[in-house]
């Protein structure tokens, strides 16, 4: 059965779009089929797994607005098992556009249907905003939202607006809609900051926080100008192990299994508090 994934949070530069593409490529690389759905106009997603997004001839943009069928848009990538619908910069006047379009909400989720079968997992990364896009990601998220919060002080804020969209989406148009998890990412094992915000989140949200911590690392940094997914380009870094156990703790949460084996090397798990930034 086809899992449905939105990562989301109305904060830039949380890890959204590295954690979308890194989780899918872990996921791909344990034999499961995998599409990345880029619905950011940033177009970040289509760049860390190396497509040029100015060059594209069919994006999302023409799977929400022109419905184009999403077989025809999606692009292979260079990792077996894994697949992307890419975003272009044509997308940043879609929100303009669905104003005027029936059942606006509701695009993503009915371009996505007639090929979701054809996948294990459907990961969107939606855009830093809670505007149309976010909210028909939210609307396509069969299995629920995943929100990466970054260990810094602000971490909290604006969460309360996000939890209010997801309740409005849940309540109105994807009764399926919750909240799979909450990922903590940009710890940096240096500061005191980062494992106080850790603790506030787990104190705030209890079991709804993944135990799995991203690390600060500047080996995940790098790998979007290669085009490359850190399984690719850093895999032994921490931030490489830490999507690694990332992926295997969401396996083992979606598939009941005790040990799912990610990346061919056996589980790996991050430690709960990093003893030292990644150089």
């Amino acid at each position: 059965m086809t899992k449905i994934y939105a990562f989301a949070n109305q904060k830039g530069g949380v890890g959204k779009t590295t954690t979308a593409v890194n989780l899918g490529a872990y996921l791909a690389a344990s034999g499961r089929r995998v599409l990345v759905v880029d619905v950011d106009p940033q177009a970040n997603a289509t760049s860390s797994l190396g497509f040029d997004k100015n060059s594209l001839s069919l994006s999302t943009y023409d799977a929400l607005i022109n419905r184009v069928p999403c077989s025809q848009i999606i692009a292979s990538t260079r990792w077996q098992h894994l697949e992307l619908l890419p975003s272009a910069p044509a997308l940043a006047g879609a929100e303009v556009e669905m104003v005027h379009l029936l059942a606006r909400e509701h695009l993503l989720r009915k371009a996505l249907a007639p090929i979701a079968d054809h996948y294990h997992y459907i990961l969107i990364d939606s855009p830093p905003s809670l505007g149309l896009l976010t909210v028909n990601a939210l609307t396509a998220a069969a299995d629920g939202v995943i929100i990466p919060v970054q260990c810094e002080y602000l971490a909290l804020e604006g969460l309360t607006e996000l939890l209010r969209t997801i309740m409005m989406v849940r309540d109105n148009l994807n009764p399926r809609l919750y909240v799979r998890g909450l990922l903590m990412t940009m710890y940096d094992g240096r500061t005191n900051l980062s494992a106080q915000v850790v603790a506030e989140v787990q104190r705030h949200f209890k079991d709804r926080v993944f135990r799995t911590i991203i690390p600060r690392s500047v080996r995940l940094s790098e790998a979007p100008s290669y085009g490359e997914p850190i399984l690719a380009y850093a895999p032994r870094s921490s931030g490489g192990l830490a999507y690694q156990a990332f992926a295997q703790e969401l396996l083992n949460g979606d598939e009941g299994q005790g040990t799912a084996r990610v990346g061919g090397k056996g589980p790996q798990r991050a430690p709960t508090v990093a003893r030292r930034q990644e150089v």
